[in-house]
């Protein structure tokens, strides 16, 4: 057993010593269903030194795969704080019920974590809502207690600044239209100098003439949402939508079972015949569990895990593709 093991299920071991094994904690993240080149990523939980814990709240991908399972609590089971993209609110919700049986939140499970490993930091005697009170407060915010009372804290910048007014983030207060990307990122230096179209992308070829989106259903916001059946029912199943001439040519109807593919895999669902795509372009929307597709994986498996410059990141709709009847 590895260490990580050891100390969450309680039996004895030696941190000092023990086998050459890797272990792994993963919380708020399904890496076996989210992750681009998705059979790169289960050859890498299918190694033997590899102990994987995973804390969740529904038994996804990840999860199934893992050697012990912990069960997370949910959004009204514990507090937390909250700062969407989108809009510039905090807001603060608070714990409302009990979770069932063993559900435990992630500050729990870290705080024991450091209990048994001797960690020593001040958040570990901290209660969430503590944290939360000094997380605000050190970034120059009320409380937690005002913010509560207030329902919701809004930060949105002056209007000055949020349109620009007073200048841009540089000494002299102007914009730059030539910016050093190589300060902006570790992959800057890909980036071209001046603004233009950056040619990274897979482009078609013969082997591979499609190219494919590959953004979130509309009631798959993340892989939560994929283990509800309502979402399930709503979505219907895996499926690619092409443009109806691109289908004629390759001899599908709508409905039918087709296979994408390209150097890092395949994968089978049905026809979507939709003119609302372009020529040469087929959009899978997703994403659903593994399971759902014949080859035991979804859809990220056609995805490559090329760092996108200047910061890094998947390249979701970045990927060239084959498409036949299945």
């Amino acid at each position: 057993m590895s260490r990580l093991g050891a100390i969450l299920t309680g039996d004895p071991f030696d941190l000092r010593g023990g086998p050459d094994v890797t272990a792994m904690l993963i919380q708020n993240v399904n890496p076996m269903n989210v992750c681009p080149d998705l059979n790169k990523v289960r050859r890498g939980f299918l190694r033997e030194d590899l102990f994987v814990a995973v804390h969740e709240q529904f038994m996804t991908d990840t999860a199934a795969i893992a050697d012990i399972v912990l069960p997370a609590t949910m959004f009204l089971e514990h507090d937390d704080v909250y700062q969407a993209g989108g809009h510039a609110h905090i807001q603060i919700g608070r714990k409302i019920v009990e979770p069932p049986g063993e559900c435990r939140p992630n500050h729990f499970v870290i705080c024991e974590l450091a209990k048994r490993l001797g960690a020593d930091h001040p958040g570990f005697a901290m209660t969430e809502m503590e944290i939360i009170d000094s997380t605000l407060r050190a970034s120059g915010w009320p409380g937690a207690d005002e913010v509560v009372e207030q329902r919701w804290l809004d930060v949105t910048p002056d209007f000055e600044t949020s349109h620009f007014l007073k200048g841009f983030g540089h000494a002299d207060g102007k914009f730059r239209f030539r910016p050093d990307w190589t300060k902006l990122g570790p992959y800057g230096d890909r980036m071209p100098e001046w603004p233009d179209f950056h040619d990274i992308v897979e482009q078609p070829s013969a082997e591979c003439p499609f190219r494919m989106l590959a953004p979130p259903a509309r009631h798959f916001l993340n892989t939560s949402f994929t283990e509800t059946p309502g979402s399930r029912k709503r979505e219907g199943r895996p499926s690619v939508m092409i443009h109806p001439e691109d289908a004629a040519a390759s001899g599908i109807a709508e409905g039918d079972r087709v296979t994408l593919g390209n150097a890092r895999g395949r994968v089978t669902l049905h026809a979507k015949l939709f003119d609302g795509v372009q020529r040469g372009v087929v959009v899978v929307e997703s994403i659903w569990p593994n399971a759902h597709f014949p080859e035991g994986l979804g859809i990220n498996a056609l995805v490559g895990d090329d760092p996108a410059p200047p910061n890094g990141g998947a390249v979701f709709h970045d990927t060239h593709v084959w498409l036949k009847p299945a």
